[in-house]
């Protein structure tokens, strides 16, 4: 009889929102985008997402070209941009909205962000308003903290679309 069992391999979390998902709530695109999917969502109370850290992202051919290393206000972008998916999951009409930073406070970096990293962003609602909100934010690397942040922000209208130059200059001819 074989009692060699095999090894239990672990399985990433089944993601609630992909990138086609994140597409739909938020403005972002490439490549300011820095969050891939996210893996867990409790609907205002916190959000788990996940970015993959790549040689090629475009800061990384100055930041620094012979030591790679993400650069910590992108990575509070990235704590911003997940805590942005998670509440304008509550916005009926997000594509009339905006939510944009009103503040940054308690920064830290731990550790440096390198190519082949992967970041699990963690964000937590402190406190929520219909027009605003208070998150802290979480980014590890292998379960070991890489930076960290409170972050505020608040819905705005979108911008008009301003008009085009033609219809500009006849209205102040």
């Amino acid at each position: 009889m074989n009692t060699t069992q095999t090894p239990e391999v672990a399985t990433p979390a089944k993601p609630v929102m992909e990138i086609g998902d994140l597409f739909k709530i938020l403005p972002h695109r490439y490549p300011f985008l820095l969050i891939d999917r996210v893996i867990e969502l409790q609907r205002k109370k916190r959000i788990v997402a996940l970015k993959n850290v790549t040689f090629n992202e475009p800061y990384f051919q100055g930041h620094f070209p012979d030591r790679p290393i993400m650069p910590g206000v992108l990575i509070v972008e990235a704590i911003a941009q997940a805590g942005g998916a998670l509440l304008m999951t509550e916005v009926p009409n997000r594509d009339e909205l905006l939510m944009v930073f009103t503040g940054i406070e308690r920064a830290r970096f731990r550790r440096p962000v390198v190519p082949g990293d992967q970041l699990r962003i963690e964000v937590e609602v402190l406190a929520w308003r219909l027009t605003a909100a208070r998150l802290q934010g979480k980014a590890y690397v292998a379960d070991k903290l890489a930076a960290e942040a409170v972050v505020t922000c608040r819905l705005v209208p979108r911008a008009t679309q301003a008009a085009a130059p033609e219809s500009r200059e006849e209205t102040e001819s």
